[in-house]
């Protein structure tokens, strides 16, 4: 698909008082001026991420109420159960907190429901069937929760007491929970509402962990089993849930996600370090781009095929023959996820073949029965790539139908369901992604209101994706002192996007296919005056593009490329 490009300009007064405050080149002060990193604070904080810097934690609204009461449930021996998400946000949420409750010595166990056959989120049925039967007093949503009304008062008729932590948006109606901790809450004057279910966790840790300190707590427990929890240590799942969940690396999120790529590059746990061995990342360390392409989808895999619990029981263990075991168990699982999503994608691309006039339509909204539940927010979000517009896919059985919805920027699919409540039986999620259930016998009317909602929405606008490219960047400018600067940067992610740079009049002097559809190329520049080569990697090349020698324009990312302990320079062209 085409796409619209804008080469962003920031003030250039900006950029020269960039410069000065950090002495680098003009190319990475021109990067930091367009992600309004430019004050002398946030330089300070963008390149001196600390732990310390975290402050979330004291303005989200009913943090003293969760924290309390969880002190209460650990002093007086209660049950408690953590309540977690088969996602990978939930599942490192859940691991974190049920890490340091056991540490704490709590009375804790952990439940992760089955995607397909529980659905999302904490209801009746789980209260009258785990909750009721397991005499839990307590019960700690993690990642979910902000719309369970019915499970929360069905608890409080039982007396179980419920605490809400989660970031999935939130009604004005709040469940009669003893806490509802959620930074999207409207009357939460917290500005956290970036963080992952993870961080909403970990700021939760971090409170609980100062209570117990300040009521001496760890100085009473005795013999060496029950230390003070290191939570820096806690950080490696944060990242993984944080970079996985695909909210704004900035900020808190920053700061949490470099801390805990620190750890998983000097102390993996078992877990971890299986995974990544099995995972195919062949180099030193692990960047964001790791944790979204190669472990997430992997743990993923866990609950999408079968029960994310394992996924869980990977990032809790300590020993390593077992890590290594369920790691490969999830290698395989993610094979297999892969296939299925392909085939049903395919399925998709042959129905648009059949059906072109579905192109015109403002979205994409499809059904069909027993299409596999685990795997169509995946397949919805390559379909939101290949066509840019909103898509729902849903997963018919019998008379109910489960489905996977993903957006664009721009079109807030939240508010969107929410004009189209009348006809869902349920759904919930964020602007960009979402899950809902449906009777069959709505589909129709759903299909028809949901595409005249987004037609309302898109007036005015080209439904094509923007490329924002942070400047033009000839050859003779690119140096291993830019590559480093450039790489000073990490993590990458949503809000602090790997920098992208264009140029022109490229040929290429080499060339060859990797695969079916990648292309390993070696670029000149034309006009360059040192005659200086490019080495570059082209991912998923189409059409015309597989064998073209020259380009008038080329989009690309400059990065290390590290290979046999040793590292160079490497362009990755993304469009031309």
């Amino acid at each position: 698909m085409k796409k619209q490009m804008e080469i962003l300009s920031p003030e250039e007064a900006t950029v020269q008082n960039i410069q000065k405050k950090t002495g680098y080149l003009p190319i990475t002060a021109r990067i930091l001026a367009n992600r309004r990193i430019s004050s002398e604070k946030s330089i300070s904080e963008f390149f001196n991420p600390s732990l310390h810097h975290i402050q979330s934690f004291k303005t989200l609204i009913d943090m003293d109420k969760a924290v309390e009461r969880i002190t209460h449930a650990i002093l007086k021996n209660e049950k408690i159960l953590v309540f977690g998400d088969y996602d990978v946000d939930g599942i490192t949420s859940t691991t974190i907190v049920f890490e340091f409750l056991t540490a704490a010595g709590a009375d804790v166990v952990y439940y992760i429901p089955h995607r397909i056959e529980e659905g999302y989120g904490l209801n009746v049925h789980q209260i009258e069937h785990v909750v009721i039967p397991g005499k839990f007093n307590l019960v700690i949503t993690i990642d979910c929760g902000s719309s369970s009304h019915e499970a929360v008062d069905r608890a409080n008729q039982a007396g179980i007491d419920i605490i809400i932590t989660d970031h999935h948006t939130i009604s004005d109606s709040i469940p009669k929970a003893v806490a509802v901790v959620n930074p999207k809450r409207h009357d939460c004057p917290s500005e956290s509402s970036y963080l992952a279910g993870v961080g909403v966790a970990f700021c939760l840790l971090i409170s609980l962990r100062k209570h117990l300190r300040d009521i001496d707590f760890w100085k009473n427990q005795p013999g060496p089993d029950l230390s003070e929890p290191n939570l820096k240590a806690l950080c490696d799942l944060v990242a993984l849930g944080t970079v996985a969940d695909i909210v704004p690396l900035i900020h808190e999120n920053r700061i949490m996600t470099k801390a805990g790529l620190e750890v998983i590059n000097t102390c993996p746990r078992p877990g971890l370090d299986a995974l990544i061995k099995l995972s195919g990342i062949n180099k030193s360390t692990v960047n964001a781009e790791d944790i979204a392409f190669r472990l997430s989808p992997r743990l993923n895999a866990a609950g999408r095929m079968d029960h994310a619990q394992l996924a869980v029981q990977l990032l809790n263990t300590k020993d390593i023959d077992e890590a290594f075991t369920i790691a490969k168990t999830l290698n395989t699982m993610n094979t297999q996820r892969q296939e299925i999503e392909q085939k049903i994608f395919h399925h998709i691309l042959m129905y648009f073949k059949e059906e072109p006039e579905l192109t015109n339509k403002n979205a994409v909204i499809l059904g069909k029965q027993d299409w596999h539940e685990g795997v169509l927010g995946i397949v919805a979000s390559k379909l939101v790539e290949k066509f840019y517009r909103p898509v729902i896919l849903i997963s018919f059985k019998e008379n109910v139908g489960k489905g996977s919805a993903r957006s664009i920027p721009g079109i807030n699919l939240y508010d969107a369901l929410c004009q189209c409540s009348q006809y869902l039986e349920g759904f919930g999620g964020h602007p960009m992604a979402a899950g809902l259930s449906i009777k069959r016998e709505n589909f129709k009317a759903f299909q028809n209101q949901f595409e005249k909602i987004i037609k309302t929405m898109t007036t005015g606008h080209v439904l094509r994706p923007m490329m924002r490219i942070d400047c033009r960047l000839d050859f003779d400018m690119i140096s291993d002192r830019l590559i480093d600067e450039i790489s000073s940067l990490q993590p990458f992610g949503q809000d602090n996007p790997e920098p992208l740079f264009c140029t022109e009049k490229v040929d290429v002097s080499f060339s060859k296919i990797i695969g079916k559809t990648h292309r390993r190329l070696t670029l000149r520049q034309r006009h360059s005056k040192s005659n200086k080569t490019v080495n570059a990697i082209w991912f998923n090349v189409e059409g015309e593009n597989l064998n073209k020698q020259y380009f008038d324009s080329i989009v690309f990312k400059i990065r290390w490329n590290h290979w046999n302990g040793k590292k160079s320079i490497q362009a990755i062209v993304e469009y031309a």
